[in-house]
């Protein structure tokens, strides 16, 4: 018997933190991958295993760069879920870029999405964010609390709600509002990277660690095999657990654990977890930082049977190991 080939995917944003880790689970997975992102290829460190899989396929681009789908067909005509990771990530830099950040986050979104429902594609997911409540005292945060009248702390806050808002209003497309994501291959060079990965850098180097605020802010943290597993479910790629179908989703969708840990706890997990003696110190808040945030996770899990795996000191201690295995 003849098995037909498994649809292929294309993840924009591939060679990230985020969009690495998802491109290697579709290919193992079985799915052909078009990967595109801004970053040559020389520089896509995040992506050597894919590099040796002749089913992936790169595309050095830009996503504002309009008509990304159309080009990658042309590399791989059977693309029938899409990944939209590919984004202005940084929310000081979008304090200081609105436009580029809107331009980027939210009209290049609305591009992609258009080729793809005009393309007859099976699934859209996009990579919402908490930022979207802006500084919503309600805790834990439920997805319909973000609304029009939401006041984002930040042009990245604004430009992740307005890409949710397509995927709720068209009917086609899912974005999952993902919380704080942590795990390995996190970038801990920029000064707005995440917190997690610039803890453990500093820990394991003997440095001191350096808290933004009074560190009295909380945070849900999601290590990141979590965070891929429920693209795989959103997208259609796994089983839904409730269902025991492969059906892509359609609205919005918090992903995190629904527990927080203040900044001041994390530090001194990151810390004992790495066996170092580093002192805390404190610097001004930065600007466009949320305070508290929590996410209530009952939708999604009620929709797919999800919930996470990975437990906060597992995934800390498995990270702290990878951070040591590329000194």
């Amino acid at each position: 018997m003849t098995i037909a080939p498994k649809a292929a995917c294309l993840v924009t944003g591939c060679a990230g933190f985020i969009g690495s880790h998802l491109t290697d689970a579709l290919l193992a997975s079985g799915h052909p991958v078009v990967g595109v992102d801004i970053r040559p290829r020389a520089e896509a460190v995040n992506l050597a295993g894919a590099f040796a899989d002749p089913r992936f396929h790169y595309m050095e681009r830009d996503i504002n760069e309009h008509g990304v789908l159309a080009a990658a067909r042309q590399v791989c005509p059977d693309i029938r879920h899409v990944f939209h990771l590919a984004a202005v990530v940084m929310v000081a830099f979008s304090m200081d870029h609105p436009e580029l950040t809107m331009a980027t986050n939210s009209t290049a979104t609305r591009a992609l999405h258009e080729e793809s429902v005009a393309a007859g594609a099976q699934a859209f997911i996009f990579a919402g964010s908490a930022a979207e409540y802006g500084d919503d005292p309600r805790l834990p945060l439920k997805e319909e609390y973000a609304t029009d009248d939401t006041e984002q702390a930040s042009p990245y806050g604004k430009a992740k709600y307005l890409s949710s808002r397509l995927m709720q209003t068209s009917g086609f497309g899912c974005s999952l509002r993902f919380f704080n994501i942590f795990g390995p291959r996190q970038d801990p060079s920029s000064p707005y990277s995440g917190v997690i990965s610039k803890f453990i850098t500093q820990a394991v180097a003997g440095k001191d660690l350096t808290i933004f605020g009074d560190g009295g802010q909380t945070r849900d943290f999601i290590y990141v095999s979590d965070v891929i597993r429920s693209y795989l479910i959103a997208g259609g790629i796994l089983p839904n657990p409730r269902t025991g179908t492969a059906e892509p989703l359609a609205g919005i969708f918090n992903v995190g654990t629904g527990s927080i840990m203040s900044i001041n706890e994390l530090a001194q997990q990151a810390i004992r977890s790495a066996g170092a003696s580093s002192a805390i110190l404190h610097a001004p808040a930065r600007a466009g930082d949320i305070y508290h945030s929590q996410a209530d996770i009952d939708l999604f899990t009620r929709t797919t049977g999800f919930t996470p795996d990975v437990d906060f000191l597992s995934g800390l201690n498995q990270t702290v190991d990878w951070f040591r295995s590329t000194r």
